[in-house]
């Protein structure tokens, strides 16, 4: 991507992608660094967390890491303060970290309630808020924000899922009202159903899995990968004047609902 078009070379540049130890994350963090950037991955798991940023360098590419709960403000103060002192002054932060806790919303518990609104949504504030206002000294900051389908629509037993990731897509819109005068592009993607380690057993699952291929224009399921050219895209110079937007890659599920 770098040597086909400037707009999109990242090098010189340091993102960091929360919850980025495998699936999507990982996904995103590696094509980043396909494009030149410097990534910092994300994650509570250390060991999980190393496993993945090996591979990643013996792919020729500058990783590093970042061990710390995304849903503990005072860790994302301390974690991107010592990024930025020790490996560099973020350009691009990728909240991807999010959780699922499924159940039918007459049944759930305030736990699962709470436990996906701050693993998906309040996350997403906390590490925006310490890397945000160091953006903005600097005059210039590229935030993405992996949102989901179910910011626009839901199903059964994901009302906690659906209302954090709705709630994500509007602190999407609300950081790109307040922080664009300042240089920075905040944006989010939406992915559709995407084949992960964690989303296996829906793909085994023969009634969901013709569900889904049913329900996307595109028949399938999405690569991982098949992420990666948005997230460069937002990340780099292509988009400096894209602000407060969500872009679905979904195989086109939400233009045939």
């Amino acid at each position: 991507m770098a040597e086909g078009n400037p707009l999109f070379d990242l090098h010189g540049r340091t993102a960091l992608v929360t919850g980025s130890g495998q699936g999507l994350g990982f996904a995103i963090a590696r094509g980043l660094a396909q494009a030149g950037a410097t990534v910092v991955l994300n994650g509570r798991d250390a060991k999980k967390l190393a496993g993945a940023a090996a591979t990643l360098r013996a792919e020729g590419v500058r990783v590093e890491t970042a061990v710390f709960d995304v849903t503990d403000g005072a860790a994302a103060q301390r974690e991107v303060a010592r990024i930025e002192t020790e490996v560099a002054p973020l350009d691009i932060l990728v909240n991807n970290a999010g959780i699922h806790r499924r159940a039918p919303l007459a049944e759930m518990t305030e736990e699962q309630w709470r436990a996906v609104i701050d693993g998906n949504l309040t996350s997403a504030f906390l590490v925006a808020r310490a890397v945000g206002p160091r953006m903005i000294a600097r005059g210039a900051g590229k935030i993405i924000n992996i949102c989901s389908l179910m910011s626009d629509v839901a199903r059964p037993t994901i009302a906690n899922y659906a209302s954090a990731k709705g709630g994500l897509k509007m602190l999407t819109r609300a950081m790109a009202v307040e922080w664009a005068k300042h240089g920075l592009q905040v944006n989010g993607i939406a992915p559709g159903y995407f084949l992960t380690e964690l989303n296996r057993p829906l793909v085994e699952n023969a009634e969901f899995n013709a569900w889904v291929c049913k329900r996307t224009p595109a028949g399938r399921w999405g690569r991982p990968e098949e992420l990666v050219g948005a997230a460069v895209f937002l990340a780099s110079r292509a988009s400096d004047f894209v602000n407060g937007q969500i872009l679905a890659v979904d195989g086109g599920m939400l233009a045939a609902l």
